[in-house]
């Protein structure tokens, strides 16, 4: 999990598209994210509004980490070289400790 989350805090202050995994999806600038990669997202707005009108008046969010499906990034803001071999790092560790627990899965990070 360490190499999702610093990830992350290097994204601090860029627009981001959160999908849940309730199918909502929500645009916003990442404020902060935490260890379990709960996220807080500044400025929302929501795509389809007429499918969720309670959500209009939300301007400020603290996101659960567990329900996020897939977290959309502006392909400018990612390395993608670096952490492509961060994560061949990460998991060649991994191969060499064995696992501690099950643990749920980080959400899928997708550029546009």
């Amino acid at each position: 999990m360490p190499l999702f989350y610093s990830f992350f805090k290097s994204l601090v202050g860029k627009e981001v598209i959160v999908e849940l995994k309730n199918d909502l999806s929500i645009h916003g600038t990442l404020h902060s994210v935490d260890q379990y990669l709960n996220i807080k997202l500044t400025d929302i707005s929501i795509p389809d509004p007429d499918k969720y009108p309670h959500m209009l008046s939300v301007k400020n969010c603290f996101i659960r980490g567990s329900v996020i499906r897939y977290v959309q990034l502006p392909a400018e803001e990612v390395d993608t070289g670096l952490l492509q071999d961060a994560t061949r790092k990460e998991l060649a560790q991994g191969k060499q400790q064995p696992a501690a627990s099950a643990g749920s899965a980080a959400p899928a990070v997708t550029t546009t």
